[in-house]
Parts: structure tokens; C-alpha cells; sequence
């Protein structure tokens, strides 16, 4: 399924809100939707939801999955910064492409990112970051090895793997249960995903789900371990009742 041979293989691809990404030779895909744009997409599927249903926490545990081009991690920072927010975050990320994260200080981010150019400089050297604010570290290797490994509970864990046609193995109901082992009693997930197997593979493993919509955005998910009020709520039992073939990922499919 993973090619390291090709793993170094990749361009770069400008997305239609003006911030750069990359093309995955190896996943066959970019890192972002090229016409929800790299930037947008973190903010508006990812970060303002999360960091809006959680803003009654003064302390947050983000697993980002995975680093990639960081843009999850650094969208949080820049949105926690902008808005002054007195949020302390630490954010753990599984990532198996060492390369691309030492490569992370030379790639041109959106002028919005500029503030936390330090940080990315000092994430790209280091593989990881600490001030009193913010902590951020960089799993290196297989995320579904690091996964489990992880002592932190976690509360938000933005779900932006590649996607379930070409990279299974971080979207089936075992994964999933991999995810919910680590998470807080009121954990919520984000993820691009609106897949009936995606979301068959949350509910499977004791996720309420929800429709996210937000301008000028394809509609997305939120999952949330409790019931969330004035969210779009999906009734999955209803959905299994209507497609009653739908079924969740499983990893021997893909063994």
C-alpha cells in the first residue's frame, strides 16, 4: 500500500483560495482539496469547529492526523493567536514522512502564517515545539502503531489522513477504535469525510454524528463521543435502515 521509493515525489499545486499544496505521487492525491483550498479547508472543517465546541475548555489535547504540511497544526496556532484566545494546546501528530517535515521551512505558506514562521522553522528542525502556550510533537512512523502508544487523552483529533480509497488503513472501525480508546469521555472529531462507511465506522465505535456546513465549503463531519446541540444530527440507525448494505472499513479488507 505505502511506496517509500516514491515517497520524495511531490509538487506543488495552488489551490483556489490562494495557498499552496502538494501532490502525493505515492497517495495518488493532494495533500488538500485544491478547490476547498489548503488553508480554508483547516480553518473551516477543522479548527473553527473544533475550537468552537470546545471553547469551554481552558486546556486542549489535539491528535492531528496526520502532520503532512502541518497546515491543521499551524491553522490552530494562528486561529488561538488571531482571536487571543487563552487556550493552552498540545498537539500530538503521527506522521511517517520524516522528509517532508525537514522540508517544512522552505515551503511557502499563506502570508497568515508568517507570525508562527519561528515555529515552523523550529518543527521542521526539531520535530517538535514547547513555549507556555503551546506543545507540539511530531509521532514519527506508522500512525497505527504510534496511535495507541499515546498516554494523553485526547479531546479534538482532526481526522485529515488521505483518503479511504487510497489510504484505508487510517478509516476502517478498528482504527477507529484505536481513536476512541485514547479519547476523553466528550472527545469530538473532525474529518472532511461524509463517506456512509466513514461515519457507519465512528458510529460503530460510540460516535454521535453531525453535519458541519460552512461558507463557500463542501459539508463535512463532526463526531462527538456526547450529543451535541444545535448541530445538524444524523440518525445512523435511520441511514442503516434505508441503505441497509452500507457497511464500515474493516482492516482485513485491506490485510
Amino acid at each position: 500500500m505505502y511506496n517509500k521509493n516514491i515517497r520524495a515525489e511531490k509538487s506543488v499545486v495552488l489551490c483556489e483560495d490562494g495557498s499552496n499544496t502538494l501532490y502525493s505521487k505515492e497517495f495518488d492525491e493532494p495533500y488538500h482539496s485544491t478547490k476547498d483550498g489548503a488553508l480554508h479547508e483547516s480553518l473551516e472543517k477543522h479548527v473553527k469547529p473544533a475550537l468552537t465546541l470546545t471553547k469551554h475548555k481552558k486546556q486542549l489535547t489535539i491528535l492531528d492526523i496526520c502532520f503532512g504540511l502541518g497546515y491543521n497544526t499551524f491553522a490552530t496556532l494562528y486561529y488561538i493567536k488571531k482571536h487571543k484566545l487563552p487556550t493552552t494546546v498540545q498537539i500530538l501528530s503521527p506522521e511517517f514522512d520524516e522528509g517532508l517535515v525537514r522540508s517544512l521551512n522552505t515551503f511557502e505558506y499563506p502570508h497568515e502564517f508568517n507570525a508562527i514562521k519561528e515555529i515552523i522553522k523550529a518543527i521542521s528542525r526539531n520535530l517538535r515545539y514547547e513555549d507556555d502556550q503551546f506543545k507540539i510533537e511530531i509521532l514519527l512512523g506508522d500512525a497505527r502503531k504510534s496511535i495507541p502508544q499515546i498516554k494523553e487523552k485526547i479531546d479534538v483529533v482532526y481526522q485529515d489522513a488521505f483518503s479511504p480509497a487510497h489510504n484505508p488503513l487510517l478509516w476502517t472501525k478498528e482504527y477507529f477504535s484505536d481513536i476512541r480508546a485514547i479519547c476523553k469521555e466528550d472527545a469530538l472529531l473532525t474529518t472532511y469525510s461524509t463517506a456512509a462507511a466513514i461515519r457507519l465506522g465512528l458510529y460503530e465505535n460510540g460516535f454521535y454524528i453531525f453535519v458541519h456546513r460552512a461558507a463557500l465549503m463542501r459539508y463535512s463531519t463532526v463526531a462527538s463521543l456526547k450529543m451535541l446541540e444545535n448541530m445538524e444530527y444524523i440518525d445512523m440507525e435511520l441511514k442503516k435502515v434505508r441503505n441497509p448494505t452500507a457497511q464500515s472499513m474493516k482492516d482485513e479488507e485491506y490485510q
